[in-house]
């Protein structure tokens, strides 16, 4: 065919970039272990982010001005239809891998990158043509491939980009590369692979003609025209072995020819790389949970985008002079950001305050006189004056450190964006504002503590951000209520910033001599379990901790059986290695799983002795968005970590004590909340008659299970109705529950059957559930928190069954969160008006802890009591278990 191409001139030449999509993905997939890359749902990623990230750095080191990834497409090629058996030997493409192709192919939509594919072609054959037009064009080329063919594309207008080592290895071949590595120019690689064979393309070579023979022939005779045309003057063995496979190295060089005439769906001209659409980049890295590598993508789309008019927010006036009495004036509602750090060494050295989208006041706090301070102070602990902040629970702390309070807050524009889509990653403002608004921050001038002349002072940074979370209140606040979430945000989320900033200030008493002591005996433990393991395999001292050591040992040297395929072996991940002695243990890797178990409990132990603080507790930090379901999540360090319970968890407990100047400990938590809740919303009689009448829930259950009487209900039975009521509303399916029970999936999958029939109101709500979801979009809790699921109705199988799995949990899940917030509140709130000194320290899944001061006890008890059960009307009970101590394991229950 002719292509009419404008050749591109001298002056604005530019670069054209190929990829090989399908090679660099699985080079990406086998490079990164997928087990390490999986989204919170359970979607595998290793080769969406190996790939993107592969390409981000391409897009940053070569600055392409045309781009265009390629693509097989499933089925044969004109290729198999000469030679069925071609690539016939590949193995099959590994199952996680087959659902990242989509996903790819989303990236770069939002990327605005080209994917082109072609029905009876290969990539290999569009790469061709492609770098044959950008090479007529003017363009310089360059090709990313791992297929070798591709070798042959290299001239001095082509450079293949090959990975030696999976994708960030990249190794140049220019003609003179290719010369030096192979002895042949790179026209004369398919002649060489012709002789030699392509083991990957199911091609057999010359037997016993390797390519520096090979070489030499073509060196001695042209090419492989001339070394067939006088085959016969070719001496020895090698000469009788090409002349006896003459045939099959004509069919291996018509098959590697790769076609440069192709006719193209996208012309080249459009594959003029224009940037990428930054609101698509946000959705996919949302969906994928990128966020490291959302800040790589994203300038190109700021770079691509067309500029448009400055918005509202785009340029903003910070005044400084006299800014305290114009804030002190204003009655709200205000934006106010406070510039400061928290933790240990909270402090706030500016203030920013806007109540207009373009207008801003900024402070310096260092340089307040009295008056202006004492205004100030006054002002912010207004709780008349409505306030909205950016991750206010900071902004309270650093200036809590300042002995000031923060009251009057009525919005939060983190927590906002959070309920707006709670399964993006990524809620800082510069997050936010880049998703929402298309705009970027300048960091604060050295880090908002010094002024060095490199851009505005401290306050004037404060002052713009303030203004920015003026303008991205505006916008999500309408979008909360969109999402029918403007009271849960109201009346739930943002109380619940302060409650939750008084228990990080408080924070947890801790016995360090017991927590030491705890330390020094799992390390003991460690060291013991090592010992056994060197010693089950005749003293031999291996590191426990290297996976390709214990790979040797575990399958060479003691022959057990193979655990999952990897790249590098077979996985020794905990689960696999747990499954695997159960099946057949062995004295090695029981000790060895002991050996792990006393590890992770000593750096649990530890990462608690390191958190304590010179006031001698634990100030743990609770963060409203980064679970999806609503629930609390806490760090530095996670308190949620603390087995629950083992008893080495029991023992951890106990390290956490009540405070000086305090009497006990109390402690309160739902039974079994989850089962209620999803007993009020399935409405199933059995489930709602078990719980009215206050009995054992699954040995009720099981006596419906099994037809037996509750009395001859066996320990076991309970046991396995307690994992299938529990796993069936996470969606477990009949071979997870045949797996965690031990038994056979035929008798599981009768176990269901049989709960089922008997609680017929539990499987008509979970089958609902889904498929109302999949109509509306979204699920719901009792209270009306929303999370969006556009999974549900994906073309990817994957994606869609695992959304089908988090739908099915998310209401029960969510309305569990809910409900333990409700009370916080309730409980916080009969605290204050009731005049108590007794204070909230700790929220743990279930369970609320409260410092009770002396003489308070029983009030605390019963306020805890009628809190949690008033924080929901379900159609069953909220039973409260509450216990006292002077430590958090003797005050459990």
């Amino acid at each position: 065919m002719e292509d009419r191409l404008a050749p591109v001139s001298e002056s604005t030449k530019g670069t054209l970039l190929l990829v090989d999509g399908l090679s660099m993905a699985f080079r990406a997939f086998f490079g990164l272990p997928v087990e390490n890359f999986a989204t919170s749902t359970g979607v595998p990623t290793n080769a969406v982010y190996g790939f993107t990230s592969m390409l981000a750095t391409l897009m940053k080191d070569n600055q392409p001005t045309h781009l265009a990834v390629a693509f097989d497409l499933p089925g044969g090629t004109f290729r198999t239809e000469r030679l069925p058996s071609y690539k016939g030997t590949r193995d099959e493409t590994p199952p996680e891998f087959e659902p990242q192709v989509p996903l790819i192919r989303e990236v770069l939509g939002a990327l605005g990158v080209a994917a082109v594919d072609k029905p009876r072609f290969e990539a290999d054959d569009l790469l061709a043509t492609y770098a044959r037009m950008g090479r007529e064009a003017g363009l310089r080329v360059l090709v990313v491939s791992g297929d070798r063919d591709t070798i042959q594309l290299v001239n001095e207008d082509v450079t293949l980009l090959y990975p030696r080592k999976g994708v960030s290895d990249l190794v140049r071949f220019t003609p003179e590369a290719v010369q030096e590595k192979y002895g042949v120019a790179p026209h004369q690689y398919p002649d060489m692979a012709a002789l030699v064979g392509e083991t990957s393309d199911n091609l057999p070579g010359v037997p016993g003609v390797g390519p520096k023979t090979a070489a030499k022939w073509i060196g001695t005779y042209g090419g492989l025209a001339g070394i067939l045309e006088r085959a016969d003057d070719v001496p020895g063995k090698a000469g009788e072995s090409l002349r006896a496979h003459a045939d099959q190295v004509r069919l291996n060089r018509e098959l590697n020819h790769l076609l440069t005439d192709l006719e193209v769906a996208v012309p080249l001209e459009d594959l003029e790389y224009r940037g990428g659409d930054s609101a698509a980049i946000h959705q996919v890295c949302d969906a994928l949970q990128f966020r490291t590598l959302r800040d790589r993508l994203l300038p190109w789309a700021v770079a691509g985008e067309t500029a448009e008019a400055p918005t509202e927010t785009a340029a903003v006036v910070v005044r400084t002079e006299g800014a305290v009495e114009a804030i002190t004036a204003m009655a709200g509602p205000v934006a106010v950001h406070v510039e400061g750090r928290g933790g240990a060494e909270a402090d706030a050295w500016a203030l920013g305050v806007a109540d207009a989208a373009d207008a801003a006041w900024g402070v310096d706090l260092a340089g307040l006189g009295p008056q202006q301070e004492a205004a100030l102070t006054a002002w912010l602990a207004d709780p008349s004056v409505p306030k909205v902040l950016h991750a206010a629970k900071d902004g309270w702390h650093a200036l809590q450190a300042r002995g000031w309070d923060l009251n009057g807050i009525e919005g939060d524009t983190q927590i906002a964006a959070f309920l707006v889509n709670p399964d993006q990653r990524g809620f800082d403002l510069e997050q936010i504002l880049q998703r929402h608004m298309g705009l970027t921050l300048a960091s604060a001038a050295a880090a908002g503590e010094l002024d060095l002349g490199l851009g505005g002072s401290a306050a004037e940074e404060a002052g713009e951000r303030a203004a920015h979370v003026r303008a991205l209140a505006a916008v999500l606040d309408p979008m909360v209520a969109e999402r029918g979430m403007a009271d849960l945000y109201r009346d739930l989320e943002i109380p619940l910033v302060t409650v939750l900033a008084g228990m990080e200030h408080a924070g947890m008493a801790v016995d360090r001599a017991h927590l030491a002591g705890l330390a020094d005996e799992a390390r003991a433990r460690a060291e013991r379990a090592a010992e056994e393991a060197y010693a089950a395999i005749g003293g031999e001292q291996v590191n426990l901790g290297s996976p390709k050591q214990l790979q040797e040992v575990l399958f060479d040297r003691l022959g057990m059986p193979k655990t999952k395929k990897i790249k590098t072996g077979y996985t020794t991940d905990a689960a696999s290695l747990h499954d695997l002695n159960e099946k057949s243990p062995h004295p090695f890797l029981t000790a060895l799983l002991a050996h792990r178990d006393a590890t992770k409990l000593s750096q649990i132990i530890e990462t608690l002795a390191q958190a304590v603080q010179p006031d001698g507790r634990i100030h743990t930090t609770f963060s409203q968005v980064v679970a999806s379901t609503g629930r609390l999540s806490s760090k530095d360090p996670n308190l949620q970590n603390i087995p629950i319970r083992t008893p080495e968890g029991h023992r951890i407990r106990e390290s956490f004590v009540v405070g000086e100047g305090f009497e006990t400990l109390v402690t309160a938590d739902y039974s079994q909340i989850e089962m209620r809740i999803m007993a009020h919303l399935s409405g199933d009689a059995g489930l709602i008659e078990a719980f009215a009448a206050g009995e054992d829930l699954h040995r009720f259950v099981g006596s419906r299970v099994y037809g037996v009487a509750p009395e001859d209900v066996t320990p076991e039975m309970r046991s396995h109705v307690k994992a299938m009521s529990y796993g069936l509303a996470y969606g477990l399916s009949t071979f997870g529950l045949s797996r965690q029970l031990g038994i056979p999936v035929n008798a599981a999958q009768a176990l269901v059957d049989d709960y089922y029939a008997r609680f017929r109101g539990v499987r008509e709500y979970l089958d609902a559930v889904v498929e109302k979801a999949r109509v509306d979009g979204y699920t719901e809790t009792i209270f009306g928190r929303r999370r969006y699921m556009p999974d549900l109705t994906s073309s990817n199988r994957q994606r869609r069954e695992i959304a089908e799995r988090v739908a099915l949990n998310a209401p029960i899940q969510g309305s569990a969160a809910d409900l333990i917030k409700r009370a916080m509140l309730g409980v916080e709130a009969r605290l204050r008006d009731e005049g108590l000194a007794s204070r909230q320290v700790l929220q743990v899944h279930d369970e609320l802890v409260v410092e009770t001061a002396p003489g308070e006890r029983e009030a605390v008890e019963s306020i805890l009591r009628e809190e949690m059960r008033a924080a929901g009307d379900l159609s069953v009970p909220l039973d409260v278990n509450v216990g006292t101590g002077g430590d958090w394991r003797t005050a459990g229950h």
